[in-house]
């Protein structure tokens, strides 16, 4: 049932605390629909503060979810009571019991006029109809993550929560898995809190991006604007870049190409296969972007973008700028030398021509 559960409007979390000699203060009002991805390096406080939304850690502070309050000043509710789902790392299931009874656990236990969520649709959405007879230990790592997230996703919770759910597994299952948790995002309209160190999830889940450092929040808004930010890089070096929300507009069936369109302009793609007006989501990176001051069509590279220049600043090592551009509410980043902004002249306001070597479709 496509977007039967939801409710809450946002999600107010405060709180300050010392845990094992770790601080964290953090202040975040976050959207209670579609993904948040809590982002940042090992130890930056990601799981720390997960585990506090979920009432695992008592830390000093205030939480609201949807005008609800989990916890303020003399009041905590207790986890067992907070309707959410944690998804772990590694995936605990029961190992004597069948894939059906693991789910059937939880789902169970929710009195049938509060299911938000159906046994059919949990199994349908994770991709579970041939393995419902099957035990855990005859899983693959994926196959069982993909079992743990339907599980909880049948206790019908308010709040979805992802500790790294992909960590613990290899580069195969991660691919296996991805796709199941893009179409949660466009099934569920509960908000999930996913924490990663992996730029590549973040580009391809992530609808709200909460960058953590030192158990400080040093950037918090939507992907586009936060992934473009270039006082803050969010990704440094080849990962650095950003994403765009496009839409499928022509198809050359003779050059085996497509053209997704997005407001400020379009870019050519290798043909995916994806029908006229599909949504896709691109990931353009800095480090393939180049500037020109005119447009030049006779030149291998098909994408061309007017655009202007918004800002500049060096990053990452001495002679490297990395240059903010927008096209209409489009925001692109390139990676530059020095000598060539210098040559180009680029100053904030000036209009150029955005040329782009590559894109990688990631849905």
């Amino acid at each position: 049932m496509q977007g039967s559960v939801g409710g809450a409007q946002t999600i107010e979390a405060k709180f300050k605390a010392i845990l094992g000699g770790f601080t964290l203060d953090v202040d975040l009002s976050l959207p209670a629909k579609g993904v948040t991805a809590l982002f940042g390096h090992s130890g930056s406080g990601k799981t720390t503060l997960l585990r506090c939304i979920a009432g695992l850690h008592k830390a000093e502070g205030d939480l609201n979810v949807g005008g609800e309050c989990w916890q303020h000043a003399g009041y905590f509710q207790p986890v067992h009571q907070r309707p959410l789902a944690y998804v772990f790392q590694e995936a605990s299931l029961f190992p004597h019991l069948s894939v059906k009874r693991n789910l059937e656990y939880g789902y169970k236990r929710i009195p049938p006029e509060v299911r938000q969520i159906s046994f059919d649709e949990a199994v349908q959405w994770l991709g579970l109809e041939m393995m419902l007879d099957r035990m855990p230990d005859k899983l693959s790592g994926g196959e069982r993550q993909r079992v743990a997230i339907a599980r909880a996703l049948l206790t019908s919770p308010r709040v979805l929560l992802m500790d790294e759910p992909l960590s613990a597994l290899d580069h195969r299952s991660k691919q296996e898995i991805l796709p199941y948790l893009e179409r949660l995002h466009e099934m569920l309209s509960i908000p999930i809190l996913y924490v990663t160190h992996s730029p590549d999830e973040v580009a391809r889940l992530a609808d709200h991006l909460v960058v953590l450092e030192q158990g400080r929040v040093v950037a918090s808004g939507s992907l586009s604007d936060t992934l473009s930010r270039i006082d803050l890089p969010v990704f440094v070096g080849e990962e650095a870049g950003v994403v765009i929300r496009a839409r499928i507009a022509e198809r050359d069936t003779r050059w085996h190409l497509s053209r997704a369109e997005f407001d400020g302009g379009s870019l050519w793609l290798p043909e995916e296969g994806l029908e006229i007006g599909s949504r896709l989501r691109l990931r353009v990176l800095a480090r393939d972007v180049s500037i020109a001051l005119d447009k030049h069509e006779d030149q291998s590279m098909l994408n061309l973008i007017p655009a202007m220049v918004t800002e500049l600043a060096e990053r990452g090592r001495p002679g490297v700028v990395m240059v903010r551009l927008t096209a209409g509410e489009t925001k692109v980043l390139a990676r530059l030398t020095a000598r060539s902004v210098d040559k180009l002249q680029l100053v904030v306001g000036k209009q150029v021509w955005v040329q782009v070597k590559s894109v990688a479709v990631l849905e």
